[in-house]
């Protein structure tokens, strides 16, 4: 649609030279059909950034949060059966192999209950981070993104250059996280 209406700008703006008589009226076709290919560059634009700011969230964000829960639940299971191996050799009769399995299963034992709880809390910061994203983030960008919309089809140039200040200075720095601070 951008490049229609800049090729028609164009269009418009060669009729100008080539038909004097009807100069003015192509020259204010072509001025109107610039400010709407600038307009549609800015929504682009701000369409572009709204895309790329929810693929953030959901293909890295989300992906990063889920791929830490599967790991804690693999060191859950691996915990609860060392567990499990450590009540059973301690049940069993006092020898000295048993107290070989014993000493070695508390090590593993051990082991995985480090990585267990290490990866608790990683869920925990995790899901908080992941939570804090969508509510903060998306809501910004929800409002930036209608914002733009809205400034476009109402023709708002004005509007819709102030959103796309607001847009720039988000792909700046966004502002800092509860972790960040």
């Amino acid at each position: 649609m951008v490049q229609t209406q800049n090729s028609l700008g164009e269009c418009f703006s060669d009729l100008a030279h080539k038909s004097p008589e009807l100069q003015q009226e192509f020259l204010f076709n072509a001025e109107a059909q610039r400010n709407l290919t600038k307009n549609g560059q800015q929504l682009l634009a701000s369409l572009n950034f709204f895309v790329s700011s929810v693929n953030t969230i959901v293909n890295k964000t989300m992906e990063d949060s889920l791929l830490t829960v599967k790991q804690y639940e693999v060191a859950r299971v691996e915990y609860d059966a060392y567990r499990t191996d450590l009540e059973y050799y301690a049940a069993g009769k006092d020898s000295e192999a048993n107290q070989q399995k014993i000493s070695e299963t508390q090590i593993s034992f051990n082991n995985k209950k480090a990585e267990f709880e290490k990866l608790r809390s990683d869920v925990q910061i995790k899901l908080k981070f992941l939570d804090e994203n969508r509510v903060k983030v998306m809501a910004k960008q929800l409002l930036l993104f209608h914002t733009a919309t809205s400034a476009y089809f109402s023709g708002n140039q004005a509007a819709l250059e102030e959103n796309m200040e607001q847009f720039a200075g988000k792909m700046k720095g966004p502002a800092a996280s509860w972790i960040e601070q």
